[in-house]
């Protein structure tokens, strides 16, 4: 088995050398990983050091929360950390709390050999999903501490299936897992694994924090005024705001949308602009007077999670494509939580459905039902949004559970 899995790695490599040329992330990719210890070696790290790695961008956000403990309880630590993807290392290259950040060299013997004499890491930690062959025996063989952050199994991995033995390995290199769910622990349990704890997901710990530190927005503030019928949506694409613009054109004059859209290249906010029907603004070319529009364009980075406070019912878009986008930071304020119908694979949005905290819907006419009711009954929406805001506060406290044992 090791010797196709080496093979699928090197196949994978010379896929993505042979269409680097034409593929950015693939170019990407490809000089990430060529340069990626030698910058490690460019850059003067003294001191113990942890190893966090995550795949992406989402994955980060669920390591972040632990770099960040690390860097107030132990800052004699230094952190390296690695990603898989293009899509999180391109944004988060400069984090500040890191004291390097590279890409994850391709998973060979050679190259695993290479990265961790160099890190030379005192604890490692992998994020959610991340199973290296190499990197996890030779830190093994190397009697270097490896822990699972917020780590989710399912019963169609290879582990758990009967020619799962090769693949059991894996998780034989691994100190510890914390794990988001009792369900990921009863299928480890069943093959014998027993050093696993239930912590739960660190994100929850990470909304949470932002929603505490969140800044206040006087234009956002001025727009919403004294009305009490705000839709906050964030992450939008092209059905959501068809969706969306439907219901507020067809709606009273007391209903208010602020508008994220996940692209906000001026190509789109254009597209969003002709379609809307009711007087607007983008938050960049704020209106004369803000109180009279129904709509804020959000056309800037960065302002999404602070602007959730401002509504009292969140729609989180991607449904109606790949899947739906962070749900957390919209339940964090206690707000009952929109999205469709392609959710199944984000656990937080079927346990939001579940608690009566989240609604999903395949359709327009779906959405302005579930959304009537909640504006009519007062004592529902109340209720709605009181469980969104519960299931997030039951759900913290991964972080400081895995502070306490590792450190």
């Amino acid at each position: 088995m090791t010797i196709i899995y080496n093979f699928g790695i090197a196949l994978y490599s010379l896929l993505i050398n042979l269409v680097s040329p034409f593929n950015v992330k693939a170019k990407l990719l490809k000089k990430g990983r060529k340069e990626a210890i030698k910058t490690l070696k460019s850059v003067s790290i003294e001191g113990p050091v942890i190893w966090i790695h995550a795949a992406s961008l989402g994955e980060f956000e669920q390591g972040r929360p632990i770099i960040e403990a690390v860097k107030k309880e132990h800052p004699l630590y230094k952190v390296v950390l690695t990603f898989f993807s293009p899509s999180g290392y391109e944004v988060r290259k400069n984090y500040n709390l890191a004291d390097c950040v590279i890409y994850l060299p391709a998973d060979t013997k050679l190259n695993a050999k290479r990265l961790i004499e160099a890190i030379k890491p005192e604890k490692a930690f992998f994020v959610k999903y991340e199973f290296w062959y190499h990197y996890l025996n030779a830190l093994k063989k190397r009697n270097i501490p490896v822990y699972g952050v917020s780590m989710i199994f399912r019963e169609q991995q290879s582990f758990f299936k009967w020619y799962g033995g090769w693949f059991r390995r894996m998780l034989d290199c691994f100190t510890k897992f914390y794990v988001q769910d009792e369900v990921s622990g009863n299928l480890l349990e069943s093959i014998g694994v027993k050093n696993f704890s239930v912590a739960g997901d660190t994100r929850f710990d990470r909304v949470r924090d932002i929603a505490k530190a969140s800044s206040e927005i006087d234009l956002v503030d001025r727009f919403v005024g004294q009305s009490n019928k705000v839709i906050v949506a964030g992450s939008t694409w092209g059905p959501d705001e068809d969706i969306l613009f439907e219901y507020l054109h067809e709606s009273g004059k007391d209903v208010k949308l602020v508008i994220a859209p996940h692209e906000i290249h001026e190509n789109h906010i254009k597209q969003i602009e002709g379609k809307l029907k009711v007087p607007y603004f983008r938050y960049t070319k704020p209106a004369e007077n803000v109180t009279e529009c129904r709509v804020m364009i959000v056309d800037t980075m960065g302002m999404l999670s602070s602007v959730y406070k401002y509504g009292q019912i969140a729609y989180i878009g991607g449904g109606f494509g790949v899947g739906i986008h962070n749900t957390l930071e919209a339940a964090t304020y206690s707000m009952p939580v929109f999205f469709g119908p392609n959710y199944k694979r984000f656990k937080e949005a079927r346990d939001l459905i579940e608690v009566g905290g989240g609604f999903t819907f395949n359709k327009a006419d779906q959405f302005v039902s579930q959304i009537e009711k909640l504006w009519i009954d007062e004592g529902y929406l109340k209720e709605a949004s009181m469980k969104a805001g519960q299931y997030v506060n039951k759900m913290c406290g991964a972080t400081r559970k895995i502070m306490e044992e590792v450190f």
